[in-house]
């Protein structure tokens, strides 16, 4: 608990439920610096690649301009117009085209493209004077800072490394394609540094962004609950139906226990219920229980006047083997009819219902195959 007592710490990671919701909300891990900087490194390629497929075109325009200022004519001039604009327009598309790219790739890189109508309603928080003072003063105000005067000290080295190179130009008589492509090195070369720059101080600036946005949806243990009790019901609630739900089978299956023509017992710990109908052919299992349910299937043996037979081996086997309702399996055939064929002939013969002996030589039963046995997991209702 905090320190007031007035509510739990948010000590928890978030959910991926939670993580979902606060997406919604506009609550992402997100710096523009990665899209804007991945924009610079598209343009220092794009220029180097503009420089390298317009350098030659640019150059006779330009040339061909110069002569039509000397000569001057409108047919001339229009088609001079006319070869600029359709040069301009392949590069700006190029361009275009590969800052969009860079632009979309930025994005998805930061956990992809969304559009939180949330994060467009106003907060008045934002309005409080001491949440001002928090953000100016607070250390995401510093971290900020900090980037940047790096990110100015590397941008002046750059722009000095940049200058030199545009030293030969300065009272030298150059040609004009020569000048253009000594700049375009330039330009390209120093919007190239810069960008890797920019693009690693980004990549901190995302962790850095990343970390508080996970701090930020930290959860309590408290809502972690109640989000288990939403999504998967709560645990009391769900233990209660499933009591209920075992309290009726176990009723269901006391029920049937009048009708059961023998009751098999080990002696006091399992009993398992077995009712054969001649027109279904196989022996079934109506009921099966042990401990305290065992007692009660004894007990209503007793009162219903159904014959009990003591066979440890096989009310273990039947047991483990079969579940309320299920046929017996074809391995204990023969020991259950041995068992069936001593009650039904006591029955016929008038003799009254009572806990007996088996009538078995006892010798080892047969393996019932794994896939037939009742899983350990399974408890009996």
């Amino acid at each position: 608990m905090s320190a007031g007592g007035g509510s739990e710490e948010k000590t928890e990671k978030p959910t991926p439920k939670k993580l979902k919701e606060s997406r919604k909300e506009g609550t992402v891990a997100r710096t523009p610096e990665i899209g804007a900087w991945a924009g610079v490194l598209a343009l220092a390629m794009s220029l180097n690649w503009m420089v390298g497929h317009g350098i030659e075109k640019i150059t006779n325009l330009l040339g061909e301009t110069l002569v039509a200022i000397d000569r001057p004519s409108d047919e001339r001039a229009l088609s001079l117009l006319g070869e600029a604009a359709q040069l301009m327009l392949v590069l700006s598309a190029a361009f275009g085209t590969f800052i969009l790219v860079i632009a979309v790739i930025g994005a998805v890189a930061q956990g992809g493209l969304f559009f939180a109508t949330k994060a467009l309603k106003p907060k008045w928080s934002r309005l409080n004077p001491l949440e001002g003072a928090k953000r100016l003063f607070g250390p995401h105000a510093l971290w900020e800072g900090a980037k940047m005067l790096v990110k100015s000290a590397l941008v002046g080295v750059f722009v000095y490394r940049a200058v030199q190179d545009l030293m030969p130009l300065v009272g030298g008589l150059v040609p004009l394609s020569v000048a253009m492509e000594i700049a375009a090195d330039a330009a390209t070369g120093l919007m190239r540094d810069v960008a890797a720059a920019g693009l690693v101080a980004a990549g901190a600036d995302y962790a850095m962004s990343r970390r508080r946005t996970m701090k930020q949806v930290r959860m309590t243990k408290k809502e972690i609950r109640d989000e288990h009790k939403n999504s998967e019901g709560d645990p009391l609630i769900k233990s209660a139906l499933r009591s209920r739900q075992l309290a009726a089978a176990r009723n269901r299956m006391m029920a049937d226990i009048p009708e059961a023509d023998v009751v098999l017992v080990n002696p006091t710990h399992v009993a398992v219920a077995i009712r054969y109908e001649p027109a279904k052919g196989t022996p079934r299992v109506v009921a099966k229980g042990a401990g305290a349910i065992a007692t009660k299937i004894r007990e209503a043996a007793s009162e219903h006047e159904v014959s009990m037979v003591e066979d440890v081996p096989l009310a273990r086997a039947l047991y483990g083997a079969c579940e309320v309702g299920q046929e017996i399996p074809p391995e204990l055939y023969q020991a259950v009819a041995q068992v069936l064929a001593f009650v039904l002939s006591r029955k016929a013969a008038g003799h009254p219902a009572g806990r007996h002996r088996t009538p078995r030589d006892l010798a080892p039963l047969p393996d019932v195959p794994k896939h037939r046995r009742r899983t350990p997991a399974a408890a009996s209702v």
